[in-house]
């Protein structure tokens, strides 16, 4: 029996039959005016329909994810017997809003810059973008958790390795310049997944979608030592971990029948339970060296907890005995060891030192529901007027630069 799921977000509503009339694409806009360089730390791919085509082990080959049109036209990836839509918010760069809804889309649906690698960096162009670190879709989940989860472990872990070859070499190598490797993790054995970082590393990959709350997906803890090994490759390889909200399917709305804006509301909760989570299992201070993204997380949280852990550490004494580096509090580690990602500047940004200058970064998030494009500029322009050309150059594109380890070269750099 076929089943239809939507990994990436538990609070996605069941697919409703495809409206009868296609959605139409908008024309392309003008180029946008270049003010800034801009780098965006959390952007999104549709995995193209041959993704899998060549990558997988021939004994496997038949068993690979694949895209499947149903009786009312709709074209849905089918992975072990379930049905994955590819939803229509994951995809709405250039269709006229009073289009946007969450019925599955098709790949005709879509502005072909989702799937296409030339055509996103035709996209980024217009934009204003000169380089992006793109996450999966429905398929892999964000952090690779439908392979992961597979019920052929060995099926799943080639999936993996076959998503990754692909993003390296059709989705990064045409563009160097342009796109930063990101790859998804084997979150079943985190021997496995050390010894894929340290390979990817080699290969050029800068960054791994890690579940944020492994917990919620049925795994061990971060207050175990179970992870160790994966965390150790990240730290070793400065392979920068990206915690990207949403990626362990956890959300903070619990009331049944609550509308969509609920949860979206609420997706601030994630990054500030995430962040104090890994915060007091000591992730960072056992990996003391580890690099930290909080993938479309906003900034808002970061101060309340930085405010909140401070409280503690002066109020409970079992703050005391639990933290375990004696020269830096939790708000000391927090600086030094989390960047902070946000698709909108708002006037929290006006307290940019708490944080940290040096570990906010700005997001365009093609081709989400939330996306700026193509006017990601524009939005730069608006909430950045405040700041320093400096303050401005580390926001845009150099923080992101030295947290990727990506070059942009001196003819580029605005300001």
């Amino acid at each position: 029996m076929t089943t239809v799921r939507e990994p990436a977000h538990p609070w996605v509503e069941q697919s409703r039959p495809r409206a009868a009339d296609s959605p139409a694409l908008l024309p392309d806009p003008e180029p946008r005016a270049r003010t800034y360089t801009i780098i965006s730390v959390d952007d999104h791919l549709v995995e193209p329909r041959h993704l899998f085509e060549g990558r997988m082990p021939a004994h496997l080959a038949d068993a690979a994810p694949k895209v499947v049109t149903n009786d009312t036209h709709q074209e849905l990836w089918q992975y072990e017997d379930v049905l994955y839509p590819q939803i229509g918010l994951n995809a709405i760069s250039g269709r006229p809003k009073d289009q946007w809804n969450m019925e599955p889309a098709r790949f005709d649906e879509m502005r072909r810059g989702c799937w296409d690698v030339e055509a996103r960096v035709a996209d980024m162009d217009l934009d204003g973008v000169q380089a992006s670190l793109c996450f999966p879709s429905l398929i892999a989940g964000f952090a690779g958790t439908v392979f992961s989860q597979s019920k052929d472990q060995e099926l799943g872990l080639a999936c993996v390795r076959a998503w990754n070859d692909w993003h390296i070499e059709e989705w990064a190598r045409p563009h160097p310049d342009r796109i930063i490797p990101l790859q998804i993790p084997w979150l079943s054995n985190p021997d496995i997944a050390a010894a894929m970082i340290r390979e990817n590393a080699a290969r050029g990959f800068k960054a791994v979608s890690m579940a944020e709350n492994p917990v919620d997906l049925g795994l061990p803890s971060m207050h175990t030592d179970h992870w160790d090994p994966f965390l150790r490759a990240c730290e070793e390889t400065e392979t920068v971990v990206c915690l990207h909200n949403g990626s362990s399917r956890w959300s903070a709305a619990r009331s049944p029948g609550a509308p969509l804006e609920l949860y979206s509301t609420l997706f601030t909760a994630n990054p500030l339970a995430t962040a104090a989570d890994w915060l007091w299992a000591q992730v960072p201070v056992r990996f003391p060296g580890i690099k930290i993204a909080f993938s479309e997380g906003g900034l808002a949280w970061a101060i309340v907890l930085m405010d909140r852990v401070e409280w503690v550490m002066d109020h409970s004494g079992s703050g005391y005995s639990a933290w375990k580096d004696p020269d830096l509090s939790p708000a000391d580690v927090m600086r030094r060891n989390f960047w902070f990602c946000t698709i909108d500047i708002p006037p929290t940004l006006a307290l940019r030192d708490r944080l940290g200058i040096d570990h906010i970064m700005i997001e365009s998030d093609y081709p989400h529901a939330d996306s700026t494009w193509p006017d990601t500029q524009a939005n730069a322009r608006r909430g950045l007027g405040d700041l320093t050309p400096d303050e401005v150059r580390k926001v845009t594109w150099q923080n992101a630069s030295q947290l990727f380890r990506h070059p942009v070269p001196t003819a580029l750099q605005i300001p």
